[in-house]
């Protein structure tokens, strides 16, 4: 058996039968917990949940269609369940199997069909299990979080997948977090192979994982051949993810990229949040860049004096990821002690606190891709971010240039998930 032992709940009200199958479980190499009623059962389930059930049908203080139909209700039928009966019906072993249970022996069970029941049942328990995606590489803050819940969904739905986002914003590194452990992974720098055979390409990638880079660079025969894998996605037990740092919405009303294939990627699109929407993920990713590459000293932040700090996490950083470790890496060559004007003059005077980031026309473009309610959100964050920049958070000056009570500006930037301190406050009263 691979990897650790799985555990199976056995539950019959008759100790003869408790002691048999677990005997023969444990000699194949599985754990094995015992309840000798419904009552038991129920209280393993709420403390544990093991990797498969075998459960009686007729027990004297619950029945286990019963219990079974219990744990359905209240979410914890989550494993699968093989239902058992010395004396059970047809209409027994379909009402059970409506309600969740996986199949249905009859007692006295046969020790193949028993083996051969349990592995299938454990199979199909692993294949329902939900499919972990971790962005631990992009950081940990909230957003990030919310985008591996996002891609997790998309993965257990089979929807092919879209990554959009900011350049810089670590499509690479979330495409390979979605490397499945079992089956096929091919991944395209290009389209070249979709034009010439994308029939190949299926063959090739059937039951596993194909990855598209930067789609927006494909030209019209490759984004037919795109489309076609789309299409024959599902039937090869195939999953498609495809990424792209530019606004596909806006080369499509361009016609540079094919709108129906656009609209059928959208169902499953995610946009990868850009360092200014998570701040607090700054200064453990310069650390870590600081620390790759092999011998690069003392921990950075440790030394880094707080103003220096302050300064690289507030900056702008409109090449993201790109960017900042572009900046760490020149960081190496200063070594000594590296004051606020080190990295200002590394960022850009214009991509820190103390100067006002430009708003590239990309950025504001991406306002059109969007719904109203998003981009209007969009749109305040950035009026807010240059806002603050540019007054150096003075929080007084912030709000009488939005012509907004302070109170207001506060509960408008929480809400925008903008970090600030409050500089510049009347605290006399």
């Amino acid at each position: 058996m691979i990897g650790p032992p799985r555990e199976i709940l056995i539950v019959d009200d008759e100790v003869g039968i408790r002691e048999l199958l677990s005997e023969i479980l444990l000699d194949e190499g599985y754990r094995v917990a015992l309840a000798e009623n419904a009552h038991e059962a129920r209280a393993y389930r709420v403390r544990a949940q093991p990797s498969l059930v075998l459960l009686d049908i007729w027990m004297p203080d619950t029945d286990g269609v019963t219990l079974l139909r219990e744990w359905g209700a209240a979410g914890l039928l989550t494993m699968p369940v093989v239902m058992m009966s010395g004396h059970g019906t047809i209409e027994t072993a379909v009402e059970a199997t409506r309600i969740g249970a996986f199949d249905f022996l009859e007692k006295p069970i046969g020790l193949q069909k028993l083996l051969a029941t349990i592995a299938r049942a454990l199979k199909s328990g692993a294949a329902q299990e939900p499919r972990r995606v971790s962005l631990a590489a992009l950081g940990t803050s909230a957003p990030v979080r919310e985008t591996e819940r996002a891609l997790e969904k998309l993965v257990a739905a089979r929807r092919p997948i879209l990554m959009l986002g900011e350049p810089g914003t670590g499509h690479e590194i979330a495409a390979l977090a979605l490397k499945p452990a079992e089956g096929a992974w091919v991944s395209l720098a290009d389209g070249t192979r979709l034009a010439a055979n994308p029939a190949a390409l299926l063959e090739e990638a059937r039951d596993g994982t194909i990855h598209f880079a930067e789609i927006a660079q494909y030209s019209k025969n490759e984004q037919k051949g795109l489309a076609f894998m789309l299409g024959k996605a599902e039937r090869h037990g195939l999953t498609l993810v495809a990424t792209s740092a530019e606004p596909l919405a806006a080369l499509a009303a361009e016609g540079r990229f094919d709108a129906t294939l656009l609209s059928a990627l959208s169902a499953g699109a995610v946009t990868l949040p850009p360092l200014r929407a998570r701040r607090e993920d700054i200064p453990p990713l310069i650390e870590r860049y600081w620390r790759s590459g092999g011998d690069a000293g003392a921990p950075l932040l440790a030394t880094l004096q707080p103003a220096t700090l302050a300064t690289l996490a507030a900056a702008y950083w409109p090449g993201n990821l790109d960017q900042l470790a572009a900046v760490v890496s020149n960081l190496k060559l200063l070594r000594g002690d590296i004051t606020p004007d080190h990295a200002k003059r590394l960022i850009g005077e214009a991509g820190t606190a103390g100067g006002v980031a430009p708003v590239a026309p990309e950025i504001t473009a991406r306002f059109f891709d969007l719904p109203l309610r998003e981009a209007r959100e969009a749109f305040e964050r950035v009026y807010f971010e240059q806002l603050l920049a540019r007054e150096q958070n003075n929080m007084s000056r912030v709000a009488e240039k939005a012509g907004l009570e302070r109170t207001h500006l506060y509960r408008k930037l929480k809400q925008l998930t903008i970090r600030f301190s409050r500089r510049g406050e009347d605290t006399s009263g």
